[in-house]
C-alpha cells in the first residue's frame, strides 16, 4: 500500500545552516533513501527547493491566480517526500519515526487513493 512521507520544515531554516552542515543532512537523507530502496521499499523520493521560486496556481470561478514565491504567510514548506510501498498505515508511520528529517521537521504520513474515497473516523 503506497503511502507519501511529506517532509514539512519550517521556512528559512536551511539558510541557518552552513554549507557542509546543509550537506552533510542531505547526504543522511539519501542515506536512509538508499536503505529503503535496498529494503524494496522505496518507490520515489526528491528533495524540493525552496519557496523562493514557486508559485501557486488556481483557477477559482474560472479566474486564473498565480501567487510567485516566497510566500509571507507561510510557516513552513514540503521540502520533499519519500514514496514507499508498505502493508500498513503503521508500517509508513514507523519509517516516518526513523526518518533523519523527523529530528529537524515533520513528517506527514499520508496513504495514496483516489479523492472520491472516504476514509472511516
Amino acid at each position: 500500500m503506497p503511502h507519501m512521507l511529506l517532509i514539512h520544515e519550517p521556512v528559512g531554516q536551511r539558510a541557518t545552516r552552513s554549507e557542509p552542515e546543509g550537506r552533510a543532512l542531505y547526504e543522511r537523507m539519501l542515506g536512509w533513501g538508499e536503505e529503503l530502496r535496498e529494503r524494496g521499499l522505496l518507490l520515489a523520493a526528491e528533495s524540493l527547493m525552496g519557496t523562493e521560486k514557486s508559485a501557486r496556481v488556481s483557477v477559482p470561478g474560472g479566474k486564473l491566480r498565480i501567487v510567485d514565491g516566497p510566500f509571507a504567510e507561510a510557516k513552513e514548506m514540503v521540502g520533499g517526500f519519500f514514496l514507499v510501498d508498505v502493508d500498513t498505515h503503521e508500517e509508513a508511520v514507523a519509517l516516518a519515526q526513523a526518518c533523519p528529517a523527523a529530528e529537524w521537521a515533520t513528517v506527514e504520513v499520508r496513504g495514496l487513493g483516489p479523492c472520491f474515497v472516504r476514509q472511516p473516523g
